[in-house]
């Protein structure tokens, strides 16, 4: 029993199989109390162990893959990458709203992922198998959007040789998503309030009045209250769109993400370009002090590129844009007359290690300023609150 104990203490993960000639039944309870597979009595045939020694192994590999599963799950929620707090959020959300029919609003800037949230919740509601049709307002001028959007009748306009439906047609017992909603000129906003009022429109020229049955999502990474405010946006149809809001935070407010989605891109092109390719921790802590105004859309195709140039297995600092390795450091330095200027030209210590140093002392001497307060500290810097307790962590400023 005592190699027993051992070889579960030092390799919990591997089945282990107890032969005895001197058996008891009380011997074969303690073994598999004590975390034995299976226990097997002298003399035994080779076929018998042949058999027990198969589904150990079937054990292990079943629950190497449910831990496999569960990691997974607790990253990814469909194309979404995230195990933070406010991901694990957004997921909750995404799951009590697909059932319905309300219409979603999903703020967030440039890149963040908006169309993606968008396609879940159509992927976990009732209108799953029917159409997902993406509409963006900012892709063509507003006489043509319409057009776009409602259809056309025969001679509508120069050109318009036949009838064609609209993508709110196509969209008919499925979702439509309105992508830069903000973007949306005033006349067709007065038309799009009409149609979620009344879930009924006319193509472009035509006298007939249509109804379909569309569940409508938005998206826009404007301020809309501020376009209220200046009368760009109509106050009605926002509140017939806002009934619902998802907010996505930008990617350097969820640093804790980072190395997922690192790893998540990271397999994706290493496995389409045939390589094995690893970003090391010390070019995951340099991508961490970029601010990546692109957010996860700017992140895929710098990993993209990082893995396409790298001429070995691990991705090195000169394989990210010169932005990220070399940005200007001194405007990010407190303004003070001892504020580690000494670390910047000191050819001796590689790049990524001067800028852990002085992100580490900037974070230090900004929390001495607040007194430790950390919101205080996180607003100072321009940060998350959550963004900061992690890089606390990563350089052991949190006190136990």
């Amino acid at each position: 029993m005592t190699v027993l104990r051992e070889a579960k203490t030092h390799l919990p993960g591997t089945p282990v199989i107890i032969i005895t000639a001197f058996g008891t039944v009380e011997n074969a309870v303690e073994a598999m109390r004590e975390g034995a597979f299976d226990y097997i009595l002298k003399p035994f045939s080779v076929s018998e162990i042949e058999v027990k020694v198969a589904k150990a192994l079937e054990q292990k590999r079943i629950l190497a893959e449910n831990e496999y599963l569960k990691t997974t799950l607790s990253t990814h929620f469909g194309p979404l990458v995230g195990r933070g707090q406010t991901m694990q959020e957004i997921y909750k959300l995404i799951l009590k709203v697909s059932p319905g029919n309300a219409p979603v609003l999903i703020l967030g800037e440039s890149g963040t992922g908006k169309e993606l949230v968008a396609r879940e919740i159509h992927k976990h509601s009732s209108r799953a198998n029917h159409p997902f049709i993406t509409v963006n307002s900012a892709a063509l001028a507003e006489g043509l959007l319409e057009s776009e959007m409602f259809g056309h009748e025969k001679g509508a306009f120069t050109g318009a040789i036949a009838s064609k439906k609209g993508l709110v047609e196509l969209a008919d017992g499925g979702t439509l998503f309105l992508d830069e909603i903000g973007d949306l000129g005033l006349n067709l906003q007065a038309k799009m309030l009409r149609f979620l009022q009344e879930k009924e429109y006319k193509r472009v020229g035509g006298l007939p009045t249509l109804k379909v049955d569309v569940r409508v999502l938005t998206a826009t990474h404007q301020d809309l209250q501020q376009k209220i405010a200046t009368s760009q946006f109509r106050q009605d149809l926002y509140y017939r769109l806002n009934v619902i809001s998802i907010s996505l935070p930008p990617l350097r407010e969820r640093l804790e993400d980072l190395p997922d989605l690192v790893h998540h891109f990271c397999r994706k092109y290493s496995e389409a370009l045939h390589k094995t390719v690893q970003f090391p921790k010390e070019i995951l802590d340099l991508m961490a002090t970029y601010p990546w105004p692109g957010n996860i859309r700017e992140l895929e195709n710098v990993i993209e590129r990082a893995v396409v140039l790298t001429e070995g297995p691990v991705v090195r600092p000169e394989d990210l844009p010169r932005e990220i390795w070399q940005r200007p450091l001194q405007k990010d330095l407190p303004q003070r007359p001892d504020s580690i200027p000494s670390l910047l030209p000191d050819s001796t210590i590689p790049l990524d290690k001067r800028l852990e140093m002085l992100e580490q002392e900037i974070i230090k001497r900004t929390l001495e300023e607040c007194q430790g307060n950390q919101s205080q500290a996180a607003k100072k810097l321009g940060l998350k609150r959550s963004s900061l307790q992690y890089k606390m962590q990563k350089y052991g400023l949190l006190s136990e």
